[in-house]
């Protein structure tokens, strides 16, 4: 895989592209850059791994937020919602391709909501392994396997889980593919960095 140009088709499609030999880099990267910020973050394993709610949280001039950290008396839905009017939005994407187009899957909306508008700027950070090498194995890449496996994760008896780990396109009242969002390039008025790990990070 030639990182180089993935980080140069990423640039012409007009986003901050940089790569990070390990997670722990691209983390320290990411909290030296937001500072007396408020921070939101969609849910993703990726992020998670690399400790980045607690770095950021670490910063007492930054006011962080996270579904996954809802504080006490809010629920998911709700922390969600403050997440889509911070500063910096942080989140993963399910698939990229080469060319540099961006691919998301989401349940509720609240991830897609926050990578396409009203923030100051949107981090998208993902191990090699969310990289293909168009656009349909990408799309491919997010509905058979990401899906599924998030569909798990989370404990829901959908189709995905209990038969073979494909998308059966269901109607179960847990299905997470309710949106495909796909980024050509980077959304007007939103600095968008893409933020690519040598690891193989998340689902």
């Amino acid at each position: 895989m030639d990182i180089e140009k993935v980080l140069e088709n990423l640039r012409k499609r007009n986003y901050v592209a940089s790569y990070f030999e390990t997670k722990e880099e691209a983390a320290c990267h990411i909290a030296s850059q937001v500072h007396g910020k408020s921070v939101g973050f969609g849910d993703s394993l990726t992020l998670i791994s690399m400790d980045m709610y607690e770095k950021l949280k670490a910063d007492p001039t930054n006011d962080v937020h996270s579904p996954n950290h809802p504080p006490e008396g809010r629920g998911f839905n709700d922390e969600a919602k403050v997440c889509l009017t911070t500063d910096i939005f942080l989140t993963s994407v399910n698939a990229m391709t080469d060319g540099g187009m961006l691919v998301n899957i989401d349940s509720t909306g609240n991830r897609a909501a926050g990578s396409l508008f009203g923030h100051e700027k949107v981090y998208f950070v993902a191990g090699v392994n969310k990289i293909c090498p168009d656009l349909e194995s990408a799309i491919d890449r997010a509905k058979n396997y990401a899906a599924p496996k998030n569909s798990a994760r989370h404990g829901y008896p959908t189709p995905c889980v209990l038969g073979e780990e494909r998308c059966y396109d269901c109607s179960s009242p847990d299905r997470i593919c309710n949106a495909l969002i796909v980024h050509y390039k980077r959304m007007k008025y939103t600095e968008a960095e893409v933020v690519l790990i040598g690891e193989n990070l998340g689902l």
